[in-house]
């Protein structure tokens, strides 16, 4: 057989060259499908929205930030409300850390902050797991009490604690402003979801190789959630750090005084100091801030994931 005689393979359809094919649309390619559409005038409008939403957010942060450079002066002349006339200076700052100790309050409300979170979290994930994985007498119950606990103010719940502390000979010590807050159905309730979402195939293969509940819940789900405890994490910390009420009854001891409670100590014969106030506020907020910045990867993490490698 020559080559002349071998079958040639036709093509009903011509050839279009690949510069000429139409590309796809670029929504699909990204498999993105927004609410606004295609539109610009929406996406224009979405963001002029945001845009002012934000502005309306940052404006009073701002003039915090300025009122706690001002001078006390400035901070009081209503013609002035956003820049001061004198220029800025650290005479609040300044003050605020003079009549304070704010060093062993920094240190008293992260020692206690760290605890609060490390017991909170430790605690919220073994009951999550408990409600989530395991079967015993009175769990629906004991699920739904929990749930309710969360509808509890916990304001009502400060007189029966103190009794509590009062029996235990706890007052004016480190447990009595720790222990209360570590008591969290509503991270009980997110992390029994956030299991519940998590593959049961993962929890049968680790019992044929002879796994417990021990092992299951410390070696296989509690690293698919790392993202969920650490949001978990921040948010109980941030509550823990700014907790004035249950601090400020369970101590009477100076050396004890967290920051929340310690600057509203800082008092000033003159009434209210406006700039020294917003000092105050600002270097609470600050380590807040620094702990956000370091850990924001995984609070949106948690939000956009299962907690199974980002799929």
């Amino acid at each position: 057989m020559t080559s002349t005689d071998l079958p040639v393979r036709t093509s009903s359809a011509p050839r279009v060259p690949r510069a000429a094919r139409p590309a796809p649309a670029r929504g699909r390619l990204r498999g993105n499908h927004h609410v606004l559409g295609d539109s610009r005038l929406g996406r224009v409008l979405a963001l002029a929205v945001l845009a002012v939403l934000a502005l309306v957010w940052l404006v009073p942060m701002l003039w915090a930030v300025l009122t706690a450079f001002k001078s006390e002066q400035d901070a009081s002349d209503p013609d002035h409300w956003l820049w001061p006339r004198h220029g800025l200076t650290l005479k609040g700052f300044s003050t605020v850390w003079e009549r304070g100790d704010l060093p062993l309050w920094m240190l008293n409300s992260f020692l206690i902050a760290a605890a609060v979170t490390v017991v909170t979290v430790l605690v919220s994930a073994m009951a999550g797991y408990a409600f989530s994985r395991t079967l015993f007498a009175g769990r629906r119950v004991l699920f739904a009490l929990t749930v309710a606990a969360v509808l509890v103010p916990p304001q009502i719940l400060i007189v029966p604690w103190f009794r509590q502390m009062l029996t235990l000979h706890l007052v004016d010590t480190y447990a009595a402003v720790i222990l209360p807050q570590t008591v969290a159905p509503v991270m009980v309730f997110i992390l029994k979801k956030h299991f519940d979402s998590l593959p049961r195939e993962l929890e049968e293969a680790a019992r044929i190789d002879g796994a417990g509940h021990w092992r299951i819940f410390w070696s296989v789900l509690l690293p698919l959630s790392r993202p969920m405890l650490a949001a978990v994490a921040i948010f109980v910390f941030i509550g823990a750090w700014n907790n004035f009420l249950w601090p400020f009854v369970s101590t009477s001891d100076p050396a004890l005084m967290t920051l929340p409670v310690g600057i509203t100590s800082v008092k000033d014969a003159y009434g209210i100091q406006y700039a020294q106030t917003m000092a105050s506020a600002v270097l609470a907020a600050l380590p807040l801030v620094v702990v956000f910045l370091f850990f924001q990867r995984q609070i949106v993490k948690s939000v956009a994931t299962t907690g199974l490698g980002g799929q």
